[in-house]
């Protein structure tokens, strides 16, 4: 679990990478301006992409040990959960580890193309056609939050009650309001070490 808490925080930095550039930070509307976009983009050195897109395949694969390791323990107290917990990390994992490099490769694409109105088009119809990484890997992640939540909550696991809180699904939902790149990634990371901490 310390594993995949070093796992996504690497991934966070790597959000980080493609998320924020020196001219300010690419929110997902800008792909709809090509004015705005090329403007945020100009001094975006092409390093920050690959970086991110390679460095992003460790981090994540690091992280699939922690959601096997849950998995296991939760063996314990019911085979039905367990293989529950197992089968969305395993979706997660082999769908986010594509979507991730497709999101790098997408901002790297963009800049090698000379950030054009063309190069713009190019990069948004990959995206949108490649999307089902996207579906899957959330799917994956928030049918073991749920699985994890509930078991928790129902007294089923040694946990106390109040340690579902210390699951991706309620500490994403607090992080959202505040817009934080890679907010996914620090809410598995906070999960993952306060789980080491009390199992």
């Amino acid at each position: 679990m310390l594993t995949a808490f070093f796992g996504h925080m690497i991934c966070w930095y790597c959000d980080c990478l493609i998320t924020y550039s020196p001219n300010g930070r690419f929110s997902a509307e800008l792909l709809n301006d090509n004015e705005q976009l090329s403007e945020l983009l100009k001094d975006m050195p092409l390093k920050r992409p690959m970086r991110s897109a390679l460095l992003g395949i460790f981090a994540l694969i690091m992280s699939f040990g922690g959601f096997l390791a849950l998995s296991e323990w939760m063996r314990q107290f019911s085979s039905a959960y367990a293989i529950i917990m197992l089968i969305g990390p395993v979706l997660f994992t082999a769908c986010v580890i594509p979507h991730h490099v497709i999101c790098a490769l997408v901002e790297w694409l963009y800049i090698k193309l000379g950030r054009t109105e063309d190069a713009r088009k190019t990069v948004l119809d990959l995206f949108k056609k490649t999307s089902a990484t996207m579906i899957v890997c959330y799917t994956g992640l928030l049918i073991f939050s749920a699985a994890f939540l509930i078991a928790v909550l129902t007294g089923t696991t040694a946990l106390p009650r109040w340690a579902c809180v210390f699951n991706t699904l309620p500490l994403f939902l607090i992080l959202s309001p505040f817009k934080v790149a890679g907010s996914g990634n620090i809410a598995n990371s906070v999960m993952f070490l306060a789980l080491a901490v009390m199992i």
